[in-house]
């Protein structure tokens, strides 16, 4: 039995702003020192979203290149994905711009989809030009479902892909307009995934602590951080911090005799970048 649990810290996202939650990190300075925080504490991957200083969502290449770096210097062996979200700027060429920084991986939504207040939309030929340019630069996909019709398209790429996995896949409850959360839809999605993948489990909003919760249970991976949830407590009196939740899921899984799985183990696996890694230079060398 599996008993490391990987850790997918998403700090920021693209909805929430401090008018929401103060501690939600905007600028780079902001982002870099709370990823930091996280992964003193422990986490596997970092799930990264830029921000413009007024908190709009940026694709620029040159904001996530500053906040890759500082992440980098100060977490040397984290798993480091960036966004390519079209929630707020659907194009292909602002999409894609930070997948030219060859982070180990980047998120690729494989259909659209509706949120309560707002779309995603992720036209086929966008999501298989995102996916051409991740493999021409060696980002692996971080492959984020709401449905099963994401899974089944997902592996349909994989299946026309020259690289086999392990993949890893992101499982989002809760969304009006996707799998909710209940263990019929956790069976479903989990059933789905190819032996040998690696899976997380994420509870939008008011979800979030019972899916990792369950997530633990069943030795899959967790998704967590203030994009998907701002508060500690299902009565929203208390705002959450990154740390907190972050240590939370740390109190959970010790709870139940787990730990949270190493970056560089997971890195080792298959998820650091395939083309440019250090370590996996030095690894060929050797």
């Amino acid at each position: 039995m599996n008993r490391e649990i990987i850790l997918n810290f998403c700090p920021t996202g693209m909805v929430p702003q401090k008018k929401d939650n103060p501690s939600v990190p905007i600028e780079p300075n902001e982002i870099i020192e709370q990823v930091h925080e996280a992964y003193e504490i422990g986490i596997t991957i970092a799930h990264l979203h830029a921000r413009d200083s007024d908190g709009t969502p940026t694709y620029k290449k040159s904001t996530y290149q500053e906040i890759f770096e500082g992440v980098r210097k100060h977490c040397p062996e984290l798993v480091i994905c960036g966004s390519t979200s079209g929630r707020n700027f659907p194009e292909f060429e602002k999409r894609s711009e930070v997948i030219e920084l060859a982070p180990d991986m980047c998120s690729l939504t494989l259909s659209s989809l509706n949120f309560i207040n707002g779309a995603s939309v992720n036209p086929p030929d966008i999501i298989v030009k995102l996916w051409d340019k991740m493999e021409f630069f060696g980002v692996n996909p971080e492959l984020e479902c709401f449905d099963l019709g994401m899974i089944n398209y997902g592996k349909y790429l994989i299946g026309n892909s020259e690289y086999q996995g392990p993949y890893y896949w992101n499982l989002l409850f809760g969304n009006i307009a996707g799998m909710q959360s209940n263990f019929n839809a956790f069976a479903s999605a989990l059933n789905e995934i190819p032996h040998g993948h690696f899976a997380s489990m994420a509870g939008l909003g008011k979800y979030q602590l019972e899916v990792n919760t369950c997530a633990i249970s069943m030795n899959h991976g967790v998704r967590v951080g203030l994009e998907d949830n701002i508060w500690m407590d299902q009565d929203k009196s208390m705002p959450a911090t990154n740390v907190d939740l972050v240590r939370r899921v740390h109190k959970v899984a010790n709870m139940q005799d787990k730990k949270i799985m190493n970056a560089t183990k997971f890195g080792r696996l298959g998820f650091y970048n395939r083309k440019t890694s250090k370590l996996i230079e030095n690894n060929v060398k050797n």
